[in-house]
Formats: C-alpha cells, sequence, structure tokens
C-alpha cells in the first residue's frame, strides 16, 4: 500500500497543503492515506508525521513530495529511513534533490546509501572528538560517561506504548520526562528496542 505524507511550515493559512497532496494522488497514492502536518520542519511534535509512522506496515511505501517534507535534518531523515528500511518499507520522493530516492529500487538504494554514508561519517567525526575531550577531561582529574534519562521499567513502558498504534507518543514524552528524540534513541515507532534501550536492559546486540 502506498502511504503520503505531506507538510507545510505555517499554520496560519499562507501556504497549503493542495500542491503536494495532488502530487501524492497523482503517484498512485489515495487520499484517505495521505496524512499531513502544518508545522516547521524543526518542530519536533508533529502528530501527522507520528500517525502515518504508526499506520505504516511490512511492504507498504511511504511517499513524499520533496525529500525535505520528512526529515527535520540529516540525522533525523536518515535514522527514520533506515528505520523504515528495517521495517521492511519502502520509501520514495517524487521531486526534488531527493527525486532518485526509492528504497523498493536497487538504484534507489544505492543513492540513500550515500546518504547514510555521509550521516555515518559525520557521526564518526563527532565520537572521535567526544572520545578525545573525554580523555582530556580524564586527564585533568575529571570523569565523564553516559548517562541514560530512562529507568529499566521506563524502558520497558515506552516498548508497550509504541507498539500500541492508539498511544500518543506526546503524552508518552510528557510522562517520562523525556523529549521525542530521546525517546528514540531507546526505543522505535513501532516499539523495538534501540541501542540506548538494549544498553539500559542489557540486551545483546544482534
Amino acid at each position: 500500500m502506498l502511504i503520503g505524507y505531506a507538510r507545510v511550515s505555517k499554520s496560519d493559512g499562507s501556504q497549503v497543503l493542495d500542491l503536494q497532496i495532488d502530487r501524492l494522488i497523482k503517484a498512485g497514492v489515495k487520499e484517505e492515506n495521505i496524512y499531513s502536518d502544518k508545522a516547521s520542519g524543526v518542530k519536533e511534535d508533529r502528530l501527522g508525521l507520528e500517525s502515518c509512522l504508526k499506520a505504516l506496515r511490512e511492504d507498504d511505501i511511504l511517499v513524499v513530495w520533496k525529500l525535505d517534507r520528512l526529515g527535520r535534518n540529516l540525522k533525523h531523515l536518515i535514522s527514520t529511513i533506515d528505520d523504515l528500511t528495517q521495517r521492511k518499507i519502502g520509501f520514495k520522493v517524487l521531486s526534488g534533490q531527493g527525486v532518485n530516492i526509492n528504497t523498493t529500487t536497487p538504484s534507489g538504494k544505492m543513492v540513500f546509501s550515500i546518504f547514510a554514508a555521509l550521516a555515518e561519517f559525520e557521526r564518526e567525526l563527532i565520537k572521535e572528538r567526544t572520545i578525545a575531550g573525554l580523555k582530556s577531561a580524564r586527564a585533568r582529574g575529571r570523569k565523564g560517561g553516559r548517562k541514560f534519562k530512562l529507568t529499566k521499567a521506563q524502558v520497558r513502558l515506552a516498548q508497550a506504548s509504541m507498539k500500541n498504534r492508539d498511544s500518543s507518543v506526546s503524552e508518552l514524552c510528557k510522562e517520562l520526562g523525556i523529549t521525542r528524540p530521546t525517546l528514540y534513541r531507546y526505543v522505535t515507532p513501532d516499539g523495538e528496542l534501540r541501542e540506548f534501550g538494549r544498553m539500559v536492559l542489557g540486551v545483546s546486540f544482534k
């Protein structure tokens, strides 16, 4: 099934979703399967995107008009698409700079792999600088290390809540006292454990 997502940056009526919705429908997405937001791309709380990601199932394809309609930044974009890939969900961009991204085709996967490689390169640079900073701090007598925001019980709660399609990510974050990006470091939108969640629960990586 094709699932569409559209977004405009302003909610005051000065921008409309019509162009994107028309393009999505022309690409084969049924209007009732299109989710949307009127919010800035950097805004964490996007209920339309949240509902869209929860509605997607294996073998579905998420379709967007342009690449920047989906991600807040490169890191968020890569993380979201990688999560879709892990769930065996395709991703397709209709126009703009990401038009060649279609993870259901070999060439589209290759284009996305280039984006992912750039993101990985950026992460490695950050990791390298972090390690160097910790070494420098230890040399000066200071200690540092990773502190987790969630306890084991909270990670289990997050898993159960995210597996429930009717749950609200915003309410869950408020209950746990964390932000949405922090939550997604522990679990995926469908409740699977991510790196931080596995580390808190002591679950080995496959």
